[in-house]
């Protein structure tokens, strides 16, 4: 049976490492530097050095290594799937070659890097997500977005929905994998036939799926409303966000070596 509880975004695990410690601000600009530099990046010694810098966050926030690792399993039917299909659809030097099939060169080369580039992606954002708390992130993000509130922009609203939303993906997949054990308990056959029918078993689970997450929805407007939520408007802070020295340091130098793998490499 499929499980899920190796997705690691949207978890949070406490702890008092570097990162743990760092401005939220700090880990959203840089996971979005990181995001926007590896697509610039088409050299496997860029990518390199990006594991290599991405292999140093993860001991700085004393995560283990393999528990990022395991968040991997769910998607490496995706990354087989794009080096494949890249490795055998592009076009340039021919290696091998049967029927329809082609190897090239140039196309085993970008497999390969779209592949790394899916795993650095991957272990880089869940690094965010396992090191700041929803609360911290909701500050961080609506902080960042507060300038866009002069053009309209409702910066709490959105840095709201956006960290409910991730934080209510290991809670759906959990429930998934809930009602998945129920109905196989049931009879239900969700692994046997081919490709097609294992598709088709899965329908059953999109109405209980669907009914639960409307009943959390709900639920959590409830709440909401009772604590007499009504926007960012007015709202204090138990703990007000600052910059620290660690924050600058760690912002400048990885800015900085991040825009030099996106640009010499």
């Amino acid at each position: 049976m499929p499980t899920f509880k190796s997705i690691t975004i949207g978890q949070y695990i406490p702890g008092e490492s570097l990162l743990h410690r760092l401005d939220p601000r700090t880990k959203i600009l840089i996971t979005g530097f990181l995001v926007v530099g590896l697509f610039f990046i088409d050299t496997f010694w860029g990518y390199g050095l990006a594991a290599l810098y991405i292999g140093i966050a993860v001991l700085r926030s004393e995560i283990p290594a393999h528990y990022l690792l395991r968040g991997l399993r769910p998607v490496i039917a995706i990354i087989l799937l794009t080096f494949v299909l890249n490795t055998f659809m592009t076009e340039g030097e021919v290696l091998w070659q049967w029927r329809f099939l082609t190897l090239t060169r140039e196309g085993l080369s970008r497999g390969g890097m779209l592949a790394i580039r899916l795993i650095l992606l991957i272990v880089g954002t869940s690094i965010l997500t396992l090191t700041t708390s929803p609360i911290a992130l909701t500050d961080g993000l609506e902080n960042l977005l507060r300038p866009g509130k002069r053009v309209g922009i409702p910066a709490h609203e959105l840095a709201m929905m956006m960290t409910i939303a991730l934080r209510f993906i290991p809670t759906l997949l959990e429930e998934t994998e809930k009602i998945m054990k129920a109905q196989m308990a049931r009879g239900a056959d969700f692994e046997s036939g081919n490709l097609l029918q294992r598709a088709k078993s899965l329908l059953p689970l999109l109405v209980p799926l669907f009914v639960s997450a409307f009943r959390r929805a709900d639920e959590l407007a409830v709440a909401m409303e009772a604590r007499c939520y009504r926007g960012g408007e007015g709202r204090t802070k138990l703990n007000e966000l600052a910059f620290q020295l660690a924050d600058y340091v760690v912002l400048v130098s990885s800015g900085v070596f991040i825009l030099w793998l996106a640009w010499a490499l």
